[in-house]
């Protein structure tokens, strides 16, 4: 038996504490194709799919469904995007489903259901029990088969698909009432993976495209949304308002093939609405030959990384691969440009470009995407510097602390060019007046703690924190003047 010794802690006491992991990003490159298919659940509402998975879209939702044709046009661009979303927008009341649990390789040999020559289960389809009976598999030669017999064998109570992964039982019926629930355990529903591991959704009634868009802001994971569907004018404005208002910050982008657009006296059209009504938050590109065109755009947006150098880009001259170019003439084209009117246009030197990058209101979309990104970097910046701190004092050091961090992230803007030094030509504050050059492209005041309030001290909120930046912009024009002497 060992002999009795003391420990090491007893005299040498070693604490390990582990700093709590940072607060993450956003993706500034996260893609939203909003349509109408019902492939997604009504629940669901989101789909994710990577850049190699584009055959899974096709067979999901179909070569001619916009859905497909928007991420065809959005992983089109180079370089390509990893992945892109694509939710449902319920334009029509939609049914109550049942989702089977996921099938792995061994379970989907089709030699798991030839035995059947009698299956039969119970399912709840609206509140009742429906007899699934006499299914024969024995002939079935793939899970489509076998879907398309329990079908049958739902008598029109509902039918049974097999998305490529589980089958999926949904309701005849729609709206509210339209429910899928409660399969019984038998040789046929374990085969088919109804018996445990399932998902019910309720089905909807039919929506407004605000309402599907209020649905959607309930999901933080997009950033960027293509519309790929159709909706009158007022319903997109209405949605466009909602994008407007949204927090954390969004992006709607749409496309139009209205010729009305290329009519520079007309105040009929969606374009011309859309920049009356001075929206900063969407983005319309004109396109004869594609319903979802602008998805190329995001396509391109989507691959900027904010966390390089010299990363940032500017949206005109730039290509939409598989888009067909407009053959403008120049009155057509000044009808685009006075309206924010984005459009893929070709030129007499044989290019065509992106022109002219602009969100409806007139801002570059490049800077609205660009200071987006740089809202949520300063503040996540600043949200760690005190999550991750002891504490930051409301002294000196710790106002240091925080000039800091909001300068150390402002300053990757300038790494990536979207910041530049340059003259500041707004009014100005803390040591910062109009017309001095902003030589690192930035500057920052916090006020002096002697000027603050005692409420705000005694509520801990630290001074007011105010920043100045240049943009580092684009050329997007040049005149040049030859001058000849002989």
């Amino acid at each position: 038996m060992a002999l009795p010794t003391l420990p090491v802690s007893s005299v040498v006491n070693v604490q390990i504490n582990m700093a709590p992991t940072a607060a993450p990003l956003r993706n500034f490159g996260a893609c939203l194709i909003v349509g109408t298919s019902p492939v997604i659940g009504p629940q669901t509402r989101i789909r994710t799919y990577a850049s190699t998975e584009l055959n899974d879209i096709a067979t999901d939702f179909g070569a001619d469904a916009l859905e497909y044709k928007a991420a065809v046009a959005f992983f089109g661009q180079s370089p390509q995007p990893t992945e892109v979303q694509i939710g449902r927008w319920c334009k029509t009341a939609s049914s109550g489903l049942l989702n089977g649990r996921i099938l792995d390789t061994g379970e989907q040999a089709i030699t798991k259901f030839t035995s059947i020559d009698a299956g039969a289960f119970d399912v709840d389809i609206d509140g009742e029990t429906v007899n699934v009976t006499a299914v024969d598999l024995s002939s079935q030669s793939n899970l489509n088969g076998v879907a398309s017999q329990v079908t049958a064998a739902l008598s029109s109570k509902g039918t049974c698909t097999w998305d490529g992964q589980r089958f999926v039982i949904t309701s005849a019926t729609t709206g509210t009432s339209s429910t899928v629930a409660k399969v019984t355990s038998t040789e046929l529903s374990k085969a088919m993976g109804l018996d445990e591991g399932t998902t019910s959704e309720s089905g909807v009634d039919q929506e407004t495209l605000a309402a599907a868009i209020n649905t959607f802001l309930d999901f933080p994971s997009w950033y960027m949304m293509a519309f790929a569907a159709e909706a009158e004018d007022d319903d997109i404005i209405a949605a466009a308002q909602i994008i407007e208002a949204a927090s954390p910050s969004r992006i709607f982008a749409l496309t139009t093939q209205d010729t009305a657009e290329l009519d520079g006296s007309q105040t009929t059209s969606l374009g011309y609405k859309l920049n009356a009504a001075n929206l900063q938050r969407t983005l319309i590109l004109y396109s004869s030959s594609s319903p979802v065109a602008v998805a190329s755009v995001l396509g391109r947006m989507a691959t900027v990384n904010f966390s390089g150098s010299n990363t940032t880009i500017t949206l005109k001259f730039k290509q939409l691969p598989g888009i067909t170019a407009e053959n403008l003439r120049y009155s057509q084209s000044q009808a685009l440009s006075d309206h924010c009117v984005n459009a893929f246009a070709v030129y007499d030197n044989e290019t065509q470009i992106l022109q002219e990058g602009v969100m409806c209101g007139g801002w570059f979309i490049d800077e609205r995407h660009g200071l987006d990104w740089l809202q949520n970097y300063v503040e996540t910046a600043v949200w760690n510097l005190l999550y991750g701190a002891g504490k930051v004092g409301q002294d000196e050091t710790g106002m240091n602390e925080l000039v800091t961090t909001v300068s150390q992230a402002i300053e990757q803007a300038v790494t990536n060019n979207l910041v530049s030094p340059g003259v500041w030509n707004s009014d100005g504050f803390g040591a910062l007046n109009r017309g001095d050059t902003l030589a690192t492209g930035y500057y920052v005041y916090i006020q002096p703690l002697e000027e603050q309030s005692q409420a705000e001290r005694e509520a801990r909120q630290a001074p007011p924190i105010q920043c100045a930046i240049k943009l580092t912009g684009a050329v997007h024009f040049a005149d040049v003047t030859i001058n000849v002497n002989r």
